[in-house]
């Protein structure tokens, strides 16, 4: 299954990306971390998006596009796969039509702005191998050091509060269009966020299944 997953900033797209993508055995495809990677890497389209990123705003289609076609077209992803992070606008969801790629289903992870908030501002995440943690949700075994790679865990610029409300309003904008064209479409599922993140995997394994 191609699947795409919606959500603000901190909604816990990530999260649920990693655990369908277990259940299903295909890979989740972070347009982040790809990006943070191309950053890290000091790439051309990395140093295009640093300066987006640092402001908490969307990078350009372009440069995001780019990247993500060399990904699917990776062995790994030829049985299907998850995308977190992209398109992020309905011109983007547009791009993707056009590259050929079919989306079976479009899951919404819903969460109110405010528990964002909350939630964003104990979110670090692993310098080396990119994976997320929560101080609070999902914590390191050991403070401050990735449990997959021993790498450093940092709190990233744009999970600051005040980047966050700059990327809540950039969401609401640009990025909720996207839940009507997918919704015209039939594809769309809304799973509302609940406060155990495995209580939110249940309910969003269901809506994809179902």
């Amino acid at each position: 299954m191609n699947l795409i997953f919606l959500g603000a900033p901190g909604a816990g797209k990530g999260t649920q990306a990693e655990v369908v993508c277990k259940e299903l055995n295909i890979p989740a495809i972070s347009t982040g971390n790809m990006l943070r990677e191309a950053v890290k890497n000091g790439t051309p389209a990395g140093l295009a998006a640093k300066a987006y990123m640092d402001r908490g705003d969307l990078v350009p289609d372009e440069v995001v596009i780019g990247i993500l076609k060399d990904r699917i077209a990776e062995d790994d992803a030829k049985n299907g796969f998850i995308l977190d992070g992209f398109p992020r606008t309905v011109a983007q969801a547009e791009a993707l039509e056009k590259m050929g790629v079919n989306i079976d289903k479009v899951v919404e992870i819903h969460v109110p702005d405010e528990a964002i908030t909350a939630r964003m501002s104990g979110r670090r995440v692993c310098e080396g191998c990119g994976n997320s943690y929560h101080i609070q949700y999902k914590p390191t075994k050991v403070e401050g050091i990735c449990d997959a790679c021993g790498a450093k865990v940092v709190q990233r610029v744009d999970d600051k509060p005040e980047t966050v409300i700059s990327r809540l309003k950039t969401y609401h904008e640009k990025t909720a269009p996207l839940k009507d064209f997918y919704a015209a479409k039939g594809k769309l599922v809304t799973v509302e966020g609940q406060d155990e993140i495995s209580e939110t995997s249940k309910l969003t394994l269901a809506a994809i299944k179902g």
